[in-house]
């Protein structure tokens, strides 16, 4: 499984292209296969996936039963303005306009890594919501990870 690390501040120019910093880009590994950028479900952010990890998140979606009105209203709203982007020679990456009008992104930015994707957010945004969650950082992190058990789930 793909795990990305580290939080990157950019800047994104008028025409919406970024250069991917260089740590970041190691971690990519091949960038062949290309990318797609997706709206986020939860926060006004972009979604960034490798296309191995996408095409991970496409089987699960693919095994839902489409005869099932709120599995197809899913599966039209999680892929909303999904596009396939590819880093271009100077290792930058184009944001298409109309995800950076739903990121609301101007110009300073932030890439944070999210485990197996990179979460591209609008600078200001992105410390609104590390500043302004309204849950206490350790009751989260004890009811999300309290209950794992070290053995069955390979944590040590």
């Amino acid at each position: 499984m793909t795990s990305f690390i580290g939080t990157y501040e950019c800047k994104v120019d008028a025409k919406g292209r970024l250069m991917l910093p260089t740590s970041l880009k190691k971690q990519f590994g091949s960038l062949e296969e290309g990318f797609v950028l997706k709206r986020s479900v939860f926060q006004p952010c972009l979604e960034l996936y490798p296309m191995d990890e996408w095409n991970k998140m496409m089987q699960k979606i693919n095994k839902l039963n489409r005869f099932v009105k709120k599995n197809n209203d899913f599966i039209r709203r999680f892929t909303a303005g999904v596009k396939m982007v590819e880093i271009d020679t100077n290792g930058r990456l184009l944001i298409p306009k109309d995800l950076v009008v739903f990121a609301k992104i101007e110009k300073d930015i932030v890439l944070s890594s999210a485990v197996n994707i990179v979460e591209i957010w609008d600078k200001d945004l992105y410390e609104n919501v590390i500043e302004n969650a309204t849950d206490d950082f350790a009751d989260l992190a004890e009811e999300v990870m309290g209950n794992l058990n070290d053995d069955e789930h390979g944590i040590s």
